[in-house]
C-alpha cells in the first residue's frame, strides 16, 4: 500500500513539473503569459491529479468493505457497484473544474 501511494504522489509530481514545460510552448514569446500559463496547468493537474487520488483511497476502501459484505450477502451486489461508482463522480468534477481553470482562467 505505501509503494503505491509512494509511486502515485511521484506520478503526480512529475506531471506537476512537466504540465508547464508543455503549456509554455504556446506561449514562449511574452513571459508575463508563460507564467500565467503556468500556473494555470499547475492548477488543472493538482485538480485532476489530487480528485483521483482521493478517488483511489475511497474506492480502495469501499472495495474492501463490498468485498466482506458480498459474502454474507449476496443480494447487495447491485447496490455495492453503485457505491463503488460514486467516487468516480469526484474524478469528473476534477477534470471540470480543470477545464474551467485552462478555458476559462
Amino acid at each position: 500500500m505505501k509503494k503505491a501511494l509512494f509511486a502515485t504522489l511521484l506520478a503526480l509530481v512529475v506531471l506537476c513539473a512537466i504540465a508547464p514545460f508543455a503549456m509554455a510552448a504556446d506561449t514562449a514569446t511574452d513571459p508575463e503569459a508563460t507564467s500565467s500559463t503556468n500556473w494555470k496547468a499547475i492548477g488543472a493537474a493538482l485538480a485532476v491529479g489530487l480528485s483521483a487520488l482521493g478517488s483511489a483511497y475511497a474506492q480502495a476502501h469501499i472495495g474492501a468493505a463490498a468485498a466482506a459484505t458480498l459474502a454474507e450477502r449476496p443480494e447487495v451486489g447491485g447496490l455495492l457497484i453503485v457505491l463503488e461508482a460514486i467516487p468516480e463522480t469526484m474524478i469528473i468534477l476534477g477534470f471540470v473544474v480543470a477545464l474551467l481553470i485552462l478555458i476559462l482562467a
